[in-house]
């Protein structure tokens, strides 16, 4: 059973890296995110918060004092690892998750269950839900006709850019964020599509198990649920698991919480539609057919190639495995210097069962392109593996 990349994996992006997007995040946005812990919450203690953020980036990295936390253990042998290294000197994954955790032990998050990131999180389920109820009429009448590949394909490319909206690159009330305004737009900033594969293979397929790494709460969350409502509605889905973040992490990352918080608004939305589509997910969450998962590895710093025995043997039972966003897709790849050209399948084959990757580019982190796309978007957009302007639609 292959459980690493066929390929040698190059050295991890690292703040270190000089003039790069992992320096500029080390070094000014995750402080700017903690000062904005600190301007949202009421909290009993700031002390830790004002810590973490004069140590970055040029303090050594510390253990984590939290030693009641479910992932102590996990994090504290990572960490191990890294005890004599800066924030800039560590890898820049290593960094981002760290800091996280970071936060989630200054606010005792296992004890208070403090989300220090609420406020954004209900901003952007408000912005979200303004656009619910077209939609959700809409999704009644696909389902009455049943499974349809273009309906597939249009849920697909709205999970997709769902993804645009990174509460932890762009806070909800930032005046300038990516966006396409029309579907066509969208298609067209689709970097690799694989969609078509993925429907041919779902083809012959009824009552499957589909498993989603899922990312953002919000309006990605939302966009989500109609794909999995949608599937489990008409028939091709049996079962859909959501596996989540045991904690808040990345600002806008679902947890458990998170889902409940979602279908409590659906189930409470004046449209009718709305108010439907929601019941349908909270009676397929009590009958089983939609299912939560969290594990402490999903957020921990190690590649996905690290996942632990009972995770594998857990999504090897998906007949579909949609993996979401940026750093999903980064921790598949190693976060790692890969040449922008090398073979997506040649870096993803461990992976134990058939994938698909709903990614928008925010990091320096890509394989699978041709060498005539690398050239014209070099050209065409200085910033474009960054800017959360293109997307994939990347079968593994």
């Amino acid at each position: 059973m292959q459980t690493r990349p066929k390929l040698s994996v190059p050295p991890p992006l690292r703040g270190a890296d000089r003039g790069s997007f992992a320096e500029g995040t080390v070094k000014r946005r995750l402080p700017d995110i903690a000062r904005r812990v600190l301007r949202e919450n009421v909290l009993p203690d700031t002390a830790a918060l004002e810590m973490l953020i004069d140590e970055m980036p040029y303090a050594l990295i510390r253990p984590l004092t939290d030693t009641h936390a479910p992932d102590f253990t996990l994090w504290q042998s990572a960490i191990d690892r890294y005890r004599n290294q800066n924030w800039l000197e560590i890898p820049w994954f290593f960094a981002e998750t760290y800091f996280f955790r970071r936060i989630i032990e200054a606010v005792d998050y296992f004890r208070t269950g403090i989300d220090p990131y609420r406020q954004q999180k209900e901003e952007a389920l408000a912005m979200g839900l303004t656009a619910v109820p077209t939609l959700a009429r809409e999704l009644v009448l696909t389902q009455n006709a049943g499974w349809q590949e273009d309906i597939f394909r249009r849920l697909l490319l709205a999970a997709l850019w769902g993804n645009q909206v990174d509460l932890s690159l762009w806070a909800a009330d930032a005046e300038v964020k990516p966006d396409h305004t029309d579907d066509a737009a969208r298609w067209a900033h689709v970097l690799v599509d694989d969609g078509t594969a993925v429907t041919d293979r779902l083809y012959a397929l009824d009552q499957m198990r589909l498993h989603i790494l899922v990312d953002n709460a919000g309006p990605e969350l939302l966009a989500d649920l109609m794909l999995a409502d949608y599937l489990l509605t008409c028939g091709k889905a049996g079962q859909v698991h959501l596996h989540l973040k045991l904690f808040p992490t990345f600002v806008s990352d679902a947890t458990p919480d998170d889902v409940a918080a979602t279908l409590r608004r659906l189930c409470a939305e004046p449209t009718e539609a709305v108010r439907l589509w929601g019941e349908r997910l909270a009676q397929a969450q009590a009958d089983g057919r939609l299912q939560t998962h969290t594990h402490p590895f999903i957020t921990s710093p190690h590649p996905l190639w690290h996942m632990p025995n009972d995770l594998r043997r857990q999504l090897a039972q998906a007949d579909l495995l949609i993996s979401k966003g940026d750093a999903n897709y980064r921790r598949a790849l190693g976060d790692a210097h890969w040449p922008f050209t090398t073979p997506f399948a040649d870096v993803v084959s461990y992976l134990p069962a058939p994938t698909l990757f709903l990614r928008v580019c925010k990091s320096n982190v890509l394989a699978g392109l041709t060498p005539d796309q690398l050239t014209t978007l070099n050209n065409q957009d200085a910033d474009w593996v960054t800017s959360g302007r293109w997307g994939l639609i990347q079968q593994a």
